[in-house]
């Protein structure tokens, strides 16, 4: 199922900057996957590169300090949830 913003897009929005937040951190972490496990791959394939145990660990440290920050700059509720009726009041008929 396809990530999609509903509405219009407005960066002022810090619902919409969060979610903007969040695409950006699954992206990036796709990218992580994509390229560490193409890396590893071609070193267990034909060539053995020494530093790539640092390279993975650097970038997966940087991918855990963006998910922390996405986490804590999450947006709280300001104003509670209206709840709407299901059915309109009834009034007593005189």
């Amino acid at each position: 199922m396809p990530i999609r913003w509903y509405g219009p897009a407005n960066p002022e929005d810090p619902i919409y900057r969060h979610f903007s937040r969040i695409v950006n951190l699954t992206l990036h972490a796709g990218v992580f996957a994509a390229i560490n496990s193409g890396l590893w791959f071609v070193q267990g394939m034909r060539h053995p590169w020494g530093h790539l145990a640092w390279f993975t660990d650097i970038w997966f440290t940087l991918l855990v300090v963006q998910l922390i920050t996405v986490i804590a700059q999450r947006p709280g509720r300001t104003e509670p949830v209206a709840t709407t009726p299901t059915h309109p009041p009834q009034r007593d008929q005189p």
